[in-house]
């Protein structure tokens, strides 16, 4: 499609694909679940979905300097779960996370053997620069694993926006969508579906949003936009732990990871007046070895008590550390080592300021996603989760999401073996959609840009949902306006106008973010605790209740339009130690 306006649908060319396996999303989970469906069964057909290109696309798509869980000789699976479980305030499904750190090391180990050079010791053991995180050279991480997953006769179908999800009665076969550089309209039956999508950004306003040229100047990658979340959502599948954000310190003004510099240097954090305030004012939480969430919390607290701004003290590096700091920085986040140099930021005289992120909702760091069963199936038959969208289990980070490809393949090679062809007559449910995803470029140019609707629902949810410029605290009144604003827009996305491809893409990214938003809001709500400072700060309910050590679920109901949230419990099973989910 050369045009960017339309006359009508009938311009619309269609594509039509069917497959064994669909993957929704080619990123580091996706291209794992996509290769291991191959290796169990080398005549499955398996298509990926990419919105972007599979070379460069998710959150590995400038590579990595380390991988955050890899498990050491002298560590077992259970002690990875037990540390993880600290680090989440006490929350996370158990028999999920034990799977994972069984055959965690698996992807990673074949990562290397394919290309990736993981950093050595004398030992010529992997070299770990934290207690389960490995160091890496990872620059060309993702271009190694997208060779790797062409390799194995997987068939990608890139620049293609995941819209909707295909349903034979109440079985997912499939997904819907439309190509952002032709312009068709695609759908693609599955017998299975494994949504391997990256979480949700861009539901708050950024502290750096102030023009175009810092629109994306954030941490999580701003391409990621919940459309994995969303299209579940508005299926009706059960959704968990929304209300446990991500909000990361990281190098303010850039946005650059920290753990480089802290974990791997050992560069302390202090305020203003010196102070190495972690441990000394938060001892009682572990001090420098604090939960993540008291590591995001507590520089802020520092500031909203008056000793601000606060930084990681580089001054005691050595010029050899320095430099080797930089290089460090080439395979992950390359632009920051520009940006020193731009500044004319020496951090062996200058240290290196640091600030909160906007939040996000993000499972492979926090537990946020579908709720799943223990062969990585949502609660929709036929569609399966891995990645950050699956819920359950935080710390997966880049080691865990590809266990968990691994994992929902196993899963979907196995549904499928049970169940037949698929037969069914989808044509009324193409036609809605197909109207659906290209109305905004039918719609009448005196509507609303996505831009313009993307901002003021990061206005809203800063404000009114904890955002970073509320220093992340909300309270009952402040939700329930957030609530209603969002409601509000809900109802004001057909107005929504696209003057091409690239915009439509944009108008449908909005759509997704404010489906997400609305269920965050509810799980806000519904904890009324105060369980992981920082990420869910409630002041009105300032202290943790041993009443909410549950899950919080959510699930839309189809008939009536409104999210329904309840809890899902767990059971104690060996008292201060392990716990197991009631499934």
């Amino acid at each position: 499609m050369t045009q960017s306006r339309l006359n009508n649908l009938d311009e619309i060319r269609e594509e039509h694909l069917e497959a064994d396996i669909l993957i929704i999303g080619g990123g580091n989970a996706g291209c794992f679940a996509a290769i291991e469906a191959k290796k169990i069964n080398s005549k499955l057909k398996v298509i990926i979905m990419e919105k972007a290109h599979i070379d460069r696309s998710g959150c590995l798509a400038g590579g990595m300097d380390a991988i955050n869980t890899y498990l050491p000789k002298d560590k077992t699976p259970e002690d990875l779960v037990r540390w993880s479980r600290a680090q989440a305030g006490g929350l996370l499904r158990e028999d999920l996370a034990l799977e994972i750190s069984r055959c965690l090391n698996e992807p990673i180990e074949e990562w290397e053997r394919w290309g990736l050079p993981i950093k050595k010791n004398d030992n010529g053991d992997a070299k770990y620069r934290g207690q389960w995180d490995i160091s890496i050279q990872g620059s060309e991480m993702k271009p190694i694993l997208a060779e790797k997953t062409r390799e194995m006769g997987v068939e990608v179908v890139n620049r293609v926006v995941a819209t909707n999800l295909l349903f034979d009665g109440e079985k997912v076969v499939g997904a819907m969508g439309f190509g952002v550089r032709d312009g068709k309209f695609y759908s693609i039956k599955g017998k299975a579906t494994i949504v391997a999508t990256g979480g949700a950004s861009g539901l708050y306003k950024p502290y750096t949003n102030d023009g175009n040229d810092s629109h994306h100047q954030i941490w999580y990658c701003p391409f990621d936009t919940g459309t994995g979340y969303a299209m579940g959502i508005r299926a009706g599948a059960e959704m968990t732990t929304f209300e446990m954000r991500w909000a990361a310190v990281r190098t303010k003004d850039f946005n650059g990871p920290i753990d480089t510099i802290s974990v791997c240097y050992k560069t302390p954090m202090v305020n203003a007046k010196g102070e190495k305030f972690l441990a000394e004012r938060y001892a009682e939480y572990g001090g420098d070895k604090a939960p993540r969430y008291i590591r995001a919390s507590a520089p802020m607290e520092e500031v909203l008590a008056g000793r601000g701004p606060i930084y990681v003290d580089t001054r005691q590096m050595t010029p050899e550390q320095i430099k080797e700091m930089k290089t460090d920085y080439l395979n992950e986040r390359p632009s920051f080592v520009l940006y020193l140099a731009a500044n004319g930021h020496d951090i062996g005289k200058e240290p290196i300021e640091v600030y909160g992120s906007d939040p996000y909702i993000v499972g492979g760091h926090t537990a946020s996603g579908y709720w799943l069963d223990k062969n990585w199936q949502t609660t929709l038959p036929g569609l399966f989760a891995c990645g950050d969208v699956a819920g359950g289990v935080p710390n997966k980070f880049v080691g865990g999401c590809g266990a968990e490809g691994l994992l929902s393949a196993r899963g979907a090679v196995t549904y499928i073996e049970r169940i037949g062809e698929l037969h069914c007559d989808l044509t009324e449910q193409l036609s809605a959609e197909k109207a659906r995803i290209f109305s905004p470029l039918l719609a009448n140019e005196d509507g609303v840009l996505p831009r313009w609707m993307e901002e003021k629902m990061q206005r809203i949810m800063d404000e009114y949902a904890g955002g970073v410029h509320q220093f992340y605290r909300m309270n009952e009144e402040r939700l329930d306006n957030a609530l209603r604003h969002i409601r509000k827009m809900k109802k004001q996305v057909s107005f929504l106008y696209a003057k091409d491809l690239h915009e439509l893409m944009l108008a449908h990214e909005v759509i997704d973010r404010l489906d997400v938003a609305e269920v965050l809001i509810y799980h806000l709500k519904y904890r009324k605790e105060t369980r992981w400072p920082g990420w869910q700060t409630r002041m009105d309910y300032p202290e943790k209740d041993s009443a909410l050590d549950c899950f919080v679920n959510s699930k839309l109901n189809r008939d009536t339009g409104e999210v329904e949230v309840f809890t899902r419990p767990y059971d104690q099973i060996v008292p201060g130690d392990r716990y197991k989910p009631t499934l």
